[in-house]
Formats: C-alpha cells, sequence, structure tokens
C-alpha cells in the first residue's frame, strides 16, 4: 500500500505506513530471515489497521506497534514452526510487492538527498547513463556531476541501511 495522501485514508492508516521502516528495523533484528521479518510487519500492521478504532485511541503508536511486534515474534516462538515458503503450494503475496516496496523506500531516501543529489539521482533513474550528458542537462561539468553522483550513491547506501561494498541487487 502507497504511503500517500488521499481522501480515504485516515491520519492513523498514514501513521501505520510511517511506521513500517521503523518497524521493519525491528523485525531485522528480531527475526532469522528477511523473510520472517517482513511477515512479521506485515501481520503487526495488518493487526493495527483491522483494529484502527481501538488503535485510534493509543497515545504513542510506535510504542505500541513496536510492542505488538515484540509479543507477536514471542508467540511464534511458542508456536510449530510454520511450513517453508517454498514448500507452500502457492504464495500468499505478490512477490512483486517487495520490489514495489523497495522502490518505494529508494525513491523516499532519493527525496531525502541534496536537490543537486537527487536531481541527478533521477536522471539515472529515467535511464541517463552517459555523465555527459547529465552534465549537459544539468549545466555543471562532468566531473562534479561523477562526485555528486558518488557521493549521492554512498548517501543511498547509509540512508538504506546497505553495506557501502553490498551490490546495489542487496535492495530487493
Amino acid at each position: 500500500m502507497p504511503c500517500s495522501r488521499h481522501p480515504s485514508h485516515s491520519d492513523r492508516g498514514q501513521a501505520l505506513c510511517v511506521l513500517s521502516d521503523d518497524l521493519m528495523r525491528l523485525a531485522r533484528r528480531l527475526a532469522h530471515s528477511e523473510a520472517e521479518a517482513q511477515d512479521l510487519v506485515q501481520e503487526v500492521l495488518l493487526r493495527l489497521w483491522m483494529r484502527r478504532a481501538e488503535v485510534a485511541e493509543v497515545d504513542d503508536l510506535r510504542a505500541y506497534a513496536r510492542t505488538s511486534l515484540r509479543n507477536l515474534y514471542r508467540q511464534g516462538l511458542r508456536r510449530i514452526p510454520m511450513e517453508a515458503l517454498e514448500e507452500c503450494a502457492s504464495p500468499t503475496v505478490d512477490p512483486a510487492v517487495f520490489g514495489a516496496l523497495a522502490l518505494r523506500d529508494v525513491a523516499g531516501a532519493i527525496n531525502r538527498l541534496p536537490a543537486d543529489q537527487a536531481r541527478l539521482m533521477r536522471l539515472v533513474a529515467a535511464g541517463e547513463t552517459s555523465p555527459a550528458a547529465r552534465a549537459a542537462l544539468t549545466g555543471v561539468p562532468k566531473g562534479t556531476v561523477m562526485s555528486r553522483l558518488a557521493r549521492a550513491r554512498a548517501a543511498l547506501r547509509g540512508d538504506m541501511g546497505i553495506a557501502p561494498d553490498a551490490p546495489v541487487s542487496s535492495l530487493i
């Protein structure tokens, strides 16, 4: 679910979207795998959304959601292990969802870059790979374009929690 303002989205619904990154960081620390972390976050957000009338009374939604995630994780430790995803007859979530979520996270990280770096990263995302063409489009020297892109990539890796030497494919 994209986190954008829409007349049908409540402020609490928007708040849940904002919480997803924070919950994912916590889930990654608790869970044994990325898939388990994603499942935990998805389940907590779904439960909070389904109980949104009750959750509307909560003063500190972040703390409540984090506690809910920890409790859900602990409950899972007490249960019989679930069937592995590879063994399931069909996935319960369209696998394209995770790519869309990764793209949303990258777009948000690009938006947090300084304006000159963000503009260059958007050109790269749009398919402009020639440093000379990017320099011509932005009106800055080619060397400046390259150094700004290097700083932007380093900032994006830091913002996204990716190791400096990790491939970009690790986003998905």
